[in-house]
């Protein structure tokens, strides 16, 4: 029964080798070029993550979601760290805050125009989330907590999942806002707002779990 099994894999390399794959045939249409058409957005990822795949961008976000409230639930039952050392040299804050300028600007600037250049909001929840972890690293962790607990931030997270599911759902019922110009900011009818919402519920959330494994783990 080996010998059949080597004889197949042979046959099957010497067929990869010989005979090349038929080609699809497609002509003049480009599939890039009607995910723009139909979405009204230059970047066509955003196109295809919030209009051609929206229901699995959905669950995308629930998922996030559920891990947060995983990270919570699994670290209830902990200790806090009685004392969490921070960066205390000059250097690595003055490096740490430029650094966390740059990413929160880097955010803002991909969660407005990620429909029209890459980005989007899923990255810039990212670049939001490391200028919130540069802070941490740097600050008193009682500080960072009581400015989430001040602007209530753990509200506005599920404020913005839950609009943009009922925008998504919305968009996938066939109703959608006016396209408009394409390229300019004003383009791509619901996309840019599912942007931020998907940017802020990213950001919010990175900062709920930094907030967590500081207070349980100490400086990650």
């Amino acid at each position: 029964m080996k010998w059949l099994y080597i004889a197949a894999g042979v046959a099957l390399f010497v067929k990869m080798l010989l005979m090349p794959n038929p080609a699809a045939e497609w002509g003049e249409f480009s599939i890039v070029g009607s995910i723009v058409e139909d979405a009204g957005v230059t970047n066509a990822v955003s196109g295809i993550i919030f209009r051609n795949r929206l229901y699995d961008t959905i669950f995308e976000v629930v998922v996030f979601t559920i891990a947060i409230l995983g990270v919570k639930f699994l670290l209830a039952n902990e200790q806090p760290i009685e004392v969490v050392d921070q960066f205390s040299d000059r250097p690595s804050i003055i490096l740490a805050r430029l650094g966390a300028t740059i990413s929160a600007i880097v955010a803002i600037e991909l969660a407005i125009r990620g429909h029209l250049s890459p980005g989007g909001g899923f990255a810039a929840g990212v670049a939001g989330g490391t200028a919130i972890g540069l802070i941490a690293i740097t600050s008193s962790s009682q500080l960072m907590e009581t400015i989430y607990k001040k602007w209530n931030a753990a509200i506005w997270e599920k404020i913005s999942v839950l609009i943009f599911i009922i925008l998504a759902v919305i968009t996938l019922s066939g109703i959608e806002l006016p396209h408009g110009e394409l390229g300019t900011l004003l383009s791509g009818g619901m996309i840019p707002l599912l942007n931020i919402l998907v940017a802020i519920k990213v950001a919010l959330g990175s900062w709920a779990v930094i907030l967590l494994f500081i207070r349980y783990r100490g400086l990650l």
